[in-house]
């Protein structure tokens, strides 16, 4: 059997404008042609975020294009899909979810070693204007550390 591709696809939005409290790994109800898809890495995770419905949780706005190859039976690219998670993660995560500020935001889809698709989801508060440029500063001053360090190691 030959080795799978390394699917890893980020929403790289939720780590600028949230800041991340803590992170769960879900896995994620697909139907028909989605894991596929998945497989062939056309996934859009950007604006990505999860809300709760009967207690159960759900994720909204993750992109999944149809399959290529896919019959009549092709699935709906932007359906909400539900999440897979605990019980107990999910009563602390609704209860976290009431007070204000927070949100539950999707931050990356991968395939396990198992080949399952999961979703790591966080809680998230979201950043200011001020927070963001701080964010954007601090990462372009670890850029230029880091390259500082590969330049002086030479």
């Amino acid at each position: 059997m030959s080795e799978q591709k390394k699917i890893n696809i980020r929403n790289k939005r939720a780590a600028f404008d949230y800041e991340i409290l803590e992170e769960w790994v879900a896995g994620i109800v697909l139907v028909g042609t989605e894991i596929k898809s998945i497989r062939a890495g056309k996934v859009s995770m950007t604006d990505s975020f999860c809300y709760f419905d009967r207690g159960e949780l759900w994720i909204r706005n993750v992109n999944i294009a149809e399959y290529d190859w896919g019959t009549c039976n092709n699935h709906a690219p932007r359906r909400d899909r539900k999440l897979l998670l605990t019980g107990r993660e999910l009563t602390k995560l609704q209860r976290a979810m009431q007070d204000k500020g927070l949100t539950v935001v999707g931050l990356r889809l991968f395939l396990n070693e198992r080949g399952l698709a999961k979703v790591a989801v966080g809680l998230a508060r979201g950043r200011k204007a001020y927070d963001k440029r701080e964010y954007l500063k601090e990462n372009d001053a670890r850029r230029e550390m880091d390259k500082a360090m590969k330049h002086y190691r030479r």
